[in-house]
């Protein structure tokens, strides 16, 4: 199956946590926009690592073709020693079955699924090459502006050992638990776009099942990756759509997406805290993804659209093309 050329248009939201952390913030949410604007963002780098694990857990072994490894990840030996990118590359390829291929820049490419979607950069003395992933994103910013909470609390584990001494009394270390603090987000909505090139899919290997598995792994991973200060994170509206030609796209398919409450509702006391409080306007988008619309100026640039939605999810407006199953 080929790739075509394409869109991804990805929306999720976050309970009592933060998805992307800035430590230049204080482990504050990311905010790249001006003070007055009020979002904050996520790297698309946060996304990808969604995709990657999940693949990973999937695929633990390369799958039965041996072709799902992930090359962007940890790995120890036994002995607890990190491997570096050369040895995760030689580990990939004999895993793979592909020890002794001559083109061994190739043959990773085939076994490593984030190579061939997302692209990397390798340099090490036996082995050099860079590839564009066919797959880009961009950051992903609240759909309105967000306040964030600065809570603290403690610990129940000591920090340090206690001891008793000879007549029984405890001495040395510390018998309390430590203080935390953190910043978290009581929910926030985010909107991620993507683009993918089917020329550079054509360089790195990338395939039409690579696409699907992608797209798995944006609904998916978002839910498989777990860690308490991420908060509860929850896939909302996922929109792929493929172009006949090439050369085009829409572009900024994120910049027509509104939500409902607007602003001043999201700066009260009051502000949305669920998925049913919310609801997405599609009123702008919906033209320029119908091929069946006449008056669309895309429409013969389009070759198929699909969605897939939360079920509690409000959508304004009706969105064209095919509604697909939750994964």
């Amino acid at each position: 199956m080929t790739v075509s050329s394409g869109e991804i248009l990805f929306v999720k939201c976050v309970k009592d946590g933060i998805p992307n952390r800035d430590p230049l913030n204080d482990s504050d949410a990311r905010r790249i926009f001006g003070e007055d604007d009020g979002r904050i963002s996520l790297t698309d780098v946060s996304v990808k690592r969604d995709v990657r694990d999940y693949v990973l857990a999937k695929y633990p072994d390369g799958g039965e073709e041996k072709k799902h490894f992930i090359w962007c990840r940890e790995e120890r030996t036994a002995d607890g020693k990190l491997l570096g990118r050369d040895s995760l590359a030689e580990k990939i390829l004999e895993r793979a079955g592909a020890s002794k291929e001559d083109d061994k820049a190739t043959a990773l490419m085939k076994a490593a699924y984030d190579m061939r979607v997302f692209g990397a950069v390798f340099s090490v003395k036996k082995m050099s090459f860079h590839k564009t992933g066919p797959v880009q994103f961009g950051w992903a910013h609240s759909l309105h502006p967000a306040e964030t909470r600065y809570v603290q609390g403690t610990t129940i584990m000591p920090s340090k050992d206690v001891k008793a001494d000879d007549k029984g009394e405890e001495e040395g270390g510390k018998t309390q638990g430590t203080i935390w603090t953190s910043y978290y987000l009581p929910f926030a909505v985010f909107a991620m776009p993507g683009v993918i090139n089917s020329t550079l899919a054509s360089e790195t290997g990338m395939t039409g099942d690579d696409v699907e598995l992608l797209l798995e792994g944006l609904w998916n991973g978002t839910l498989h990756r777990q860690a308490r200060g991420r908060g509860l994170q929850q896939p909302l509206l996922l929109i792929h759509v493929e172009y006949s030609d090439p050369y085009f796209r829409i572009g900024y398919l994120e910049d027509y997406l509104k939500i409902q409450p607007e602003r001043e509702a999201w700066l009260g006391t009051n502000s949305p805290t669920k998925i049913t409080d919310i609801a997405l306007d599609v009123t702008e988008l919906s033209p320029l993804l119908d091929k069946n619309n006449p008056k669309n100026p895309y429409k013969s640039k389009i070759q198929r659209v699909r969605v897939w939605k939360h079920h509690e999810l409000n959508i304004i407006g009706e969105l064209p093309g095919e509604i697909k199953p939750v994964f």
